[in-house]
């Protein structure tokens, strides 16, 4: 077997594997909303187990003996998978070097597109085989419609997590559930737990990177001591920076120059080692493209028609045209200026439903 598997529960793992009854595998992190969703399942009578993988660098992590301990609460099975190697090279290793080559990375994107959905997915299917659904705690929603089944956006809009999950092959939707996508609130989900009397209900919510260490994410960044100039857009000199892996575009704060005007970053040059900034009102781009693009719905996907689109997670879908789609490139441009598109963000493209249309990996944006 490729993967290292443990068990925690192998009596009741055998009972799920031969069940006849619907069944669904709850990717769990020990967390509210993945114990949320294995709760609501529950309800809807399938035969449940969960797993949960194992990135931590050794020994058992936090989160598998939580998601453990929920599952032996639950009277489920639960299994563990070690694909430290996999999330390294899939999501840490990208992570660490994207913002020396001047792109923002998006770890939670990568991790459900090719660790979730897709390392753990595999690894699943070669223990348990392919007759179950795969359920998570994200706050999105799969929406079946004339015999099609479309990611679509959560009922939560604060909370909406579709962003993240755009990069999923079409060909898996069918299979996935998302039990939390009509929940509106944290505290809704947080009392479900609660009134089943799990102890994790209580948790705090995590706001930092699952897999920064103490000192943060930034620690991790690589190319982060290559001093080099900051200037404007007509190359003045106006301070230097300490590595283009501490900028992002956007961003005001901690620039470490002096200014009659706030100036933001709208631009990194890793070729000349530079971090252009300008006004605000320059981070604005009409046309953005994306490549390593995902087609969910590609009847939506025609050039000159109308749909929304986001350029980041937070915030509503904006209307904008689509102007080309290709095989492996997806260009829109937006009825409205968005402000500062960052290469390695998602663009992603909505229907009118709010279903997930299409989803791709920022480029260079051209200056209006």
């Amino acid at each position: 077997m490729k993967y290292i598997v443990k068990t925690t529960s192998p009596l009741n793992s055998c009972e799920w594997i031969n069940s006849p009854s619907k069944k669904a595998l709850v990717l769990m992190s020990g967390g509210v909303d993945s114990s949320a969703a294995a709760l609501l399942l529950m309800k809807e009578n399938y035969t449940l187990a969960g797993m949960t993988m194992e990135i931590a660098p050794s020994g058992s992590s936090s989160a598998g003996l939580s998601a453990s301990s929920v599952c032996k609460e639950l009277s489920i099975p639960h299994f563990s998978v070690n694909i430290r190697e996999e999330f390294n090279e899939n999501v840490i290793i990208p992570f660490c070097t994207s913002y020396s080559r001047g792109v923002t990375p998006n770890p939670c994107a990568d991790c459900n597109e090719k660790i979730k959905f897709g390392v753990l997915w595999e690894a699943a299917e070669e223990l348990l085989g392919n007759d179950f659904s795969v359920a998570t705690g994200h706050y999105a929603r799969i929406i079946k419609k004339e015999g099609r089944h479309y990611l679509a956006k959560g009922a939560n809009k604060a909370k909406d997590q579709s962003y993240f999950l755009s990069g999923i092959p079409a060909k898996k939707i069918p299979r996935i559930l998302f039990p939390l996508g009509d929940f509106r609130s944290k505290e809704e989900t947080r009392e479900l737990v609660r009134a089943f009397g799990l102890a994790v209900s209580e948790r705090p919510e995590s706001m930092e990177i699952c897999f920064a260490n103490e000192e943060g994410y930034r620690a991790m960044i690589s190319g982060d001591q290559n001093p080099g100039p900051i200037m404007d857009t007509s190359g003045k000199v106006l301070g230097d920076h300490k590595g283009i892996g501490g900028y992002t575009l956007g961003q005001r704060k901690g620039l470490g120059i002096a200014s009659k005007h706030p100036l933001f970053v709208i631009s990194i040059v890793p070729e000349t080692n530079t971090v252009v900034v300008a006004s605000r009102a320059e981070a604005f781009r009409s046309e953005v493209t994306a490549g390593s693009v995902n087609m969910l719905t590609p009847e939506y996907m025609k050039e000159g028609l109308i749909l929304f689109g986001k350029i980041r997670s937070q915030g509503e879908p904006v209307p904008c045209r689509i102007l080309y789609v290709g095989n492996d490139c997806l260009s829109v441009r937006f009825s409205e200026p968005v402000f500062a598109p960052a290469p390695g963000q998602r663009l992603v493209i909505y229907t009118e439903e709010g279903y997930v249309a299409a989803g791709g990996v920022i480029k260079d944006s051209p200056i209006d």
